[in-house]
Formats: C-alpha cells, sequence, structure tokens
C-alpha cells in the first residue's frame, strides 16, 4: 500500500467531471461490451478490481451484487474490471453468485486509461507465487505484474464521471455500495439550487 501512496497513481486517477475512455472488453464468456452500449441504457458503475484471487475483492464484488437491484432501479448498468484472463471472471461469476458482467482488461490498457495502474514490488510478487500460489503471470496472461488500484467510478449516461473512489488501501479502501447508490440517486434526482 506505501509503494501505491508514494506514486503519483492516485494523483493521476481520473476524477468527477472528467470524461470516462471509450471501451469494448470481452466479458467472461467472450462477448465483447462497450462503455457506449451501456451508457445508451443509462448510468454506469464501473469496478475495477485486482482479481478472482483477492479476497477483498470478492467482498466487494458481492456487496455490489446484494446492492445491484437498487441500482437496476435507477436505471444503472454495473460491471467489474479485471485484468484476468477471461477465465478468472468465470470463477468471480461463479464463486460470487454474480449476474453482473466481469470484464478482462489485458494489459491493464483501460485501466491505464483511468491512470490506476501500479507496478507490483518484486517481494509481493515472489511472495505471492511461493506462499500464496497466486502467479499473476498466469492469470493475467502476461508479464507486467501490474495491478489497478481499487477503483469504484459512476458515468453518467453522457460519459462524465459524477462519481469516483480510489485508494491505495486494497483491504479497508473499498466504497461502500450505498454511495454508490447515493451518486447514482443524485443522477437521477438532481438537487436543483
Amino acid at each position: 500500500m506505501e509503494r501505491v501512496r508514494s506514486s503519483d497513481v492516485l494523483d493521476h486517477a481520473l476524477k468527477v467531471g472528467d470524461a470516462a475512455p471509450e471501451f469494448t472488453l470481452p466479458d467472461a464468456f467472450g462477448h465483447e461490451v462497450s462503455l457506449g452500449s451501456l451508457l445508451a441504457e443509462g448510468p454506469v458503475v464501473i469496478s475495477f478490481y485486482r482479481g478472482e484471487w483477492c479476497p477483498y475483492c470478492n467482498l466487494e464484488l458481492r456487496e455490489l451484487q446484494a446492492a445491484l437491484p437498487k441500482m437496476q432501479a435507477l436505471g444503472a448498468k454495473l460491471v467489474a474490471i479485471s485484468p484476468e484472463k477471461p477465465d478468472g471472471g468465470i470463477i468471480a461469476t461463479e464463486k460470487n453468485q454474480l449476474t453482473f458482467p466481469i470484464l478482462s482488461d489485458f494489459k491493464n490498457k483501460l485501466a491505464r486509461q483511468f491512470g490506476i495502474v501500479f507496478q507490483v514490488g518484486d517481494g509481493v510478487k515472489d511472495l505471492g507465487k511461493s506462499r500464496f500460489n497466486n502467479d499473476l503471470e498466469l492469470r493475467n496472461g502476461e508479464g507486467s505484474y501490474q495491478l489497478p488500484v481499487p477503483a469504484t467510478y459512476v458515468i453518467d449516461a453522457s460519459g462524465i464521471i459524477r462519481f469516483s473512489h480510489v485508494d491505495a488501501d486494497y483491504m479497508t479502501g473499498r466504497v461502500e455500495a450505498e454511495t454508490v447508490v447515493a451518486a447514482l440517486e443524485l443522477i437521477a434526482h438532481p438537487v436543483v439550487q
């Protein structure tokens, strides 16, 4: 966490008011999903997570799943995005009983556009391989050992980021699903001043 905090990742992450980059990514079953097609139906919630191997990510995915009916009632779509190969998305979907798409961001190309990618340190990389049998090179299908900082964005139908939560603390720095729902409520029912 300190490595991420001391880097400039958090300073360069997209923020409220920025335009979200257009994307087309495969879901866990090989279907292409584009931001444009999602936005055609209303606002979109994007949750970037590290991978199905991360217990904190799985807790967040389950919390988002529990809040999904409220999001849908506000006309929103939800997608989660990971650098893992699509089979990681299948595992995450089954393990967490998810009904929203898990998208595969090969080489963190989209996460990089959002400004949320960091380099995993050698010590963490070696520990992950030896102690936890977690080889990111195999899981992600490439050898960069880079991950997205956990981040959640709410994007309005015009493609503008209306809420963002980016935190280096992958354990306790996650956004509450109810906070995401509150951001969607502000889009659906803007406060007039």
